[in-house]
C-alpha cells in the first residue's frame, strides 16, 4: 500500500466554485506563465542533490488542472520525470472539470502518460450545479466520459457531492444512476462542507440557503453505500469506492502516512519526518523561487506521538482500518499501548472495532467518523 508520491498543485479554475475554498484563481494567462516558469524551478531546486523514493503516484490536483493545454500538462509531468525516478506502472491522475476538456486534450495527456482521469461531476442536476457554481451542465459530464475512453482512458474516477441545500433524496439517487449508467472505475463521494468565507457559506448565513439536515445527509450516504455496493463497488475508505483493483493508490498512501512530495502553491509536503507547505500566494511563491530560495511558508516536525496519532486517524479512513502490524513496525508499540483508553472509549460508544489484526471503524462509527477522529488529536 505505502509507495512515495508527487503531488502537483494548479492554482487555477475557469471560475470558482461557491463551495470551494482551496487556493485557486481564474485562468490568466500571464499568472498560468509565472506559474509554469516558477513550479520548474522548484522542481530543479527541490530536486538538487536530493535522493527521493522511487515515485509510484503523481497527482495533478487544483484548482482545475484542464484549465492548461494537455500539452503543457504533459510537459510537466516530463519535467518531474526528468528530475525524479519513476517506477514501473506510476500511476498518474489528473483533475478535471467536464467543461474544460475535449477529443485534444485528453489524447495529448493519454499520450503524455496521464492514466488516470478524475471527473468533478458533482450532481446530475443542473439547478444544483447552478447553485454550486459549477462552469459545466449535465450533459458534458457523459460527453466528456466518452471522450475519454476515446483517447484511451481506462481509469476513470466521478466526483460526486450529496447533503446540498436543496438536494432531495430522488435527487441523490438520480445522481447516483447517472453516474453508475457511465461506467467508471471509481467513485468518490463527500458530504458538502459549507466555509463560512465562501459565497455559498455567505448565502447560508443570510438565511437564503438552508444546509441540509443531518439525518437527511446521513440516509443519503446509506443510499450510497447500498448502490454502490449493489453495482459491485469495493468501499474501501470512508468517501471512496473502487471497482476491484481500481482503488486510489495515491490517496491510499496518505491514508497509511506515506511520504509525498508537493509542488506548486499551497502544496504540501511530507518527507523525512517533517510536513511542510508552500506559499499560498502565486506572487509569494515565485518571488521566493526566482530568489533561489524554496518556497515552505510553514514546517512542522511532529513529535514521535503526534505522528503515532496521525498514523491512527488516517488508517480509520479505510474500511479495513489501521493495521495492527504495520503500526507496531513502524513504531515498535502495538497501537493499543499507545492508545488503549481512546480506544476503549470509542469501542465504549460502538464507534470502533478491535480485531487481532486492526482497528476499524464499525457500520455506526463511518458517518460518526470525525468524533472517532477527534479522540487522537
Amino acid at each position: 500500500m505505502e509507495g512515495f508520491g508527487l503531488y502537483v498543485h494548479v492554482p487555477f479554475c475557469l471560475r470558482k466554485c461557491h463551495y470551494c475554498d482551496f487556493v485557486s484563481s481564474q485562468f490568466d494567462r500571464i499568472d498560468a506563465d509565472l506559474y509554469l516558469r516558477a513550479l520548474a524551478r522548484e522542481i530543479t531546486l527541490r530536486t538538487e542533490g536530493a535522493e527521493y523514493p522511487v515515485v509510484r503516484t503523481v497527482f495533478f490536483g487544483g484548482g482545475t488542472p484542464t484549465t492548461l493545454p494537455g500539452q503543457v500538462l504533459a510537459g510537466m509531468l516530463d519535467e518531474l520525470r526528468r528530475h525524479h525516478h519513476f517506477g514501473d506502472d506510476v500511476e498518474v491522475t489528473v483533475e478535471a472539470n467536464p467543461g474544460t476538456v475535449d477529443g485534444e486534450k485528453l489524447a495529448a495527456l493519454r499520450e503524455g502518460g496521464v492514466n488516470r482521469l478524475s471527473l468533478g461531476m458533482q450532481a446530475a442536476q443542473d439547478r444544483l450545479l447552478d447553485m454550486l457554481g459549477r462552469a459545466h451542465r449535465a450533459r458534458d459530464v457523459a460527453e466528456a466520459v466518452r471522450l475519454a475512453r476515446a483517447a484511451g482512458f481506462a481509469n476513470l474516477n466521478l466526483d460526486l457531492i450529496y447533503g446540498l441545500p436543496g438536494q432531495t433524496p430522488a435527487d441523490w439517487e438520480e445522481t447516483l444512476e447517472t453516474a453508475l449508467d457511465l461506467a467508471p472505475e471509481h467513485i468518490a463521494a463527500y458530504a458538502l462542507e459549507i466555509h463560512p468565507e465562501t459565497p455559498l457559506g455567505e448565502a447560508v448565513a443570510r438565511g437564503e440557503l438552508a444546509p441540509a439536515d443531518e439525518e437527511l445527509e446521513l440516509e443519503m450516504y446509506q443510499t450510497l453505500r447500498d448502490a454502490l455496493r449493489r453495482a459491485g463497488f469495493v468501499h474501501y475508505e470512508i468517501s471512496n469506492f473502487a471497482r476491484p483493483g481500481y482503488e486510489c493508490r495515491h490517496n491510499l498512501n496518505y491514508w497509511a502516512n506515506g511520504p509525498y512530495a508537493g509542488y506548486g502553491p499551497a502544496a504540501c509536503s511530507h518527507l523525512d519526518g517533517r510536513r511542510t507547505t508552500n506559499e499560498k500566494d502565486l506572487l509569494a511563491y515565485a518571488s521566493r523561487l526566482f530568489a533561489g530560495e524554496l518556497p515552505a511558508a510553514e514546517t512542522e516536525v511532529p513529535d514521535e506521538r503526534a505522528r503515532m496519532a496521525e498514523t491512527v486517524f488516517l488508517g480509520l479512513r479505510l474500511i479495513a482500518g489501521l493495521s495492527r502490524a504495520r503500526f507496531a513496525a513502524r513504531f515498535g508499540r502495538d497501537v493499543t499501548a499507545v492508545f488503549g483508553p481512546e480506544i476503549a472509549g470509542l469501542e465504549a460508544k460502538g464507534l470502533v472495532e478491535l480485531t487481532p489484526d486492526a482497528l476499524r471503524l464499525t457500520g455506526r462509527g463511518l458517518p460518526l467518523a470525525n468524533e472517532a477522529f477527534a479522540a487522537f488529536i
